[in-house]
């Protein structure tokens, strides 16, 4: 069986139906003080890596300031060294023996805009075996005014199984149609925080506030669970994907453009390119996961509509 992401059994059963959840993250005062923490490791930042400096080039232009992807590994390890210290005892309250392998601060100015785009989180863990979550907690109220977070309802482990760095991703051609008709917006008090799985599709619009919109972002995955790496080198026409196991230092020194060496290959997994149709999402939003063996699945819709026929 599946390993569960939370004790309370309401909160797992609308995680697995939805894809995430809202919850009492922290206190108000906490995330005023976390907020403060921001802005004293700032000047250790390097700024952020670019994907010019690596020899790619990038459609869009990141707007965000993003401290995973931060040029200064220090100030990276001295961010996520903050962050966890701080709120790891609220993580545990909430999740269920998860560790955090990434941590974020995620800053949008007036300024700059700070969309991000329609996407789905790396996979970072095996997701036939578990959920790896991503716990999303504004430091200022979130609203749709300052590019709050916004999710596809029921749209976690239906899509990019194996996603990471230079993975193309099957969504890519339809994402202003899904952006147009079916994003819900969260709007969410400072200190609560939506859990998502990271596979959910997600976005968040520009800051059109002249305030700051700040956030932090958690990434966490089972206690006992490796961490993955799914990574598509683009100097190659091998159609296949590498798996790394890796750890939170690999991380802190990541650059998402080059590809990782010295690390621990464990296997490979087929890869070709099959870009969807928007009925082609919309039929598969609903449908089977990626995750339930295909047995299971079929038992699964035998027993829904022996189910509605009881009923009827």
């Amino acid at each position: 069986m599946k390993r569960f992401v939370f004790n309370n059994d309401e909160l797992e059963t609308a995680f697995q139906r939805d894809g995430y959840v809202v919850v009492d993250f922290m206190p108000r005062e906490k995330a005023e003080e976390m907020k403060q923490k921001f802005f004293d490791t700032l000047p250790h930042s390097g700024g952020q890596i670019t994907a010019s400096e690596t020899g790619f080039e990038m459609p869009e232009e990141i707007t965000y300031d993003f401290s995973f992807i931060d040029k200064n590994t220090e100030y990276k390890r001295l961010v996520f060294g903050v962050i966890t210290k701080e709120l790891n005892l609220f993580k545990d309250k909430v999740i269920n023996d998860y560790k955090v392998i990434i941590a974020n601060y995620i800053r949008k100015t007036h300024e700059k805009g700070g969309e991000v785009p329609l996407h789905q989180n790396w996979a970072f863990a095996d997701e036939k075996k578990c959920c790896t979550v991503s716990i999303w907690c504004p430091l200022v109220d979130a609203t749709i005014a300052n590019g709050t977070l916004q999710v596809v309802p029921g749209s976690h482990k239906r899509f990019g199984e194996f996603r990471g760095p230079m993975v193309p991703w099957e969504l890519e051609g339809i994402k202003h149609e899904i952006i147009d008709k079916y994003l819900k917006p969260i709007e969410i008090p400072a200190g609560k925080a939506v859990i998502l799985d990271d596979s959910i599709v997600h976005y968040s619009a520009k800051n059109k506030t002249n305030d700051l919109r700040l956030a932090i972002q958690l990434i966490c995955i089972p206690k006992e669970l490796p961490s993955l790496h799914y990574y598509k080198n683009p100097t190659t026409n091998d159609g296949k994907i590498d798996i790394l196991e890796v750890d939170e230092e690999f991380f802190i020194q990541f650059n998402p453009w080059q590809f990782p060496t010295d690390i621990k290959s464990v296997g490979k997994v087929d890869f070709s390119y099959n870009p969807l149709t928007e009925a082609e999402f919309s039929s598969r939003l609903y449908g089977e996961r990626f995750d339930i063996p295909k047995s299971a699945a079929v038992k699964k819709n035998f027993l829904q509509k022996l189910k509605e026929a009881l009923v009827g």
